[in-house]
């Protein structure tokens, strides 16, 4: 089953889920006409790649419909167009001058094998670059699924698809290094101080918790919820200034080379 994502639930935390997007952007260097965001979400971040590239024709895709109608609905920028597609299936018209993908890499399994061939999309002097969580070992994951698998749940949980899960930036940058190409890979650790009951949960419920969520029956859920709450705010303790949520991220540019 896939999940169905809801664009209100994810904005929420709409400006600590942008920066890491805007730190990935600000280390794309060159011009562009061609710019491809895959894995768009609701489009909140266009407004980043107009700024860095004014005169570009941009590109939103994301596979989730939701995402896609609520990009289309508020879209007021005339170079901008928005679309359901499938990254695994993807291909575009023509090459491209950047390619980004922001936190959604994730999603598919075996996505390394994907990196390769997309950069055949990206045209002399363009860009890949993208950037994906790496805090699956974090106790927000590791908790989720440890409930999960208790017997209360595990009926509801145990048919569930692979895990969302990254590699290392040392291992994309060995496999995206080759002649006419350089590559720059790094990770941050944002500390997002975090307000209100239970943000811990309100934050990764609007993501990596969702497919848990959506295959537990409402009754059950509450429950779950319940638990898993109660495990998290026992994990990220709120103090006086608020609840501190450690998040790993992993950053990939990779540019080629102009012929």
């Amino acid at each position: 089953m896939s999940a169905v994502w809801d664009p209100g639930l994810y904005l929420r935390y709409a400006d600590e889920r942008g920066r890491p997007f805007t730190d990935l952007v600000s280390r794309i260097t060159g011009d562009a006409d061609t710019v491809v965001d895959l894995g768009c979400g609701p489009g909140q971040l266009t407004p980043v790649l107009r700024a860095r590239w004014p005169e570009a024709q941009i590109t939103g895709l994301d596979f989730s419909a939701e995402m896609i109608a609520q990009a289309q609905e508020h879209n007021s920028d005339p170079r901008a167009t928005y679309a359901v597609a499938d990254a695994v299936t993807w291909h575009p018209d023509g090459l491209v001058d950047v390619l980004v993908s922001n936190a959604m890499l994730q999603w598919i399994p075996d996505h390394a094998d994907l990196l390769q061939p997309w950069t055949e999309h990206i045209a002399p002097g363009g860009t890949l670059a993208f950037q994906v969580p790496g805090n699956f070992d974090a106790p927000s994951h590791q908790l989720l699924w440890e409930i999960a698998a208790r017997p209360a749940y595990a009926s509801f949980t145990a048919e569930l698809g692979p895990r969302a899960a990254t590699r290392d930036p040392a291992d994309y940058l060995g496999l995206l290094s080759r002649p006419g190409w350089s590559v720059d890979a790094w990770e941050t650790t944002y500390l997002h101080v975090l307000a209100g009951d239970d943000p811990v949960f309100e934050w990764i419920s609007g993501t990596g918790a969702r497919p848990v969520l959506q295959a537990l029956p409402a009754d059950v859920r509450s429950l779950f919820e319940r638990d898993y709450k109660a495990a998290l705010r026992a994990a990220y303790p709120r103090r006086d200034h608020g609840t501190v949520l450690p998040f790993r991220r992993i950053f990939v540019v990779a540019h080629r080379s102009g012929l």
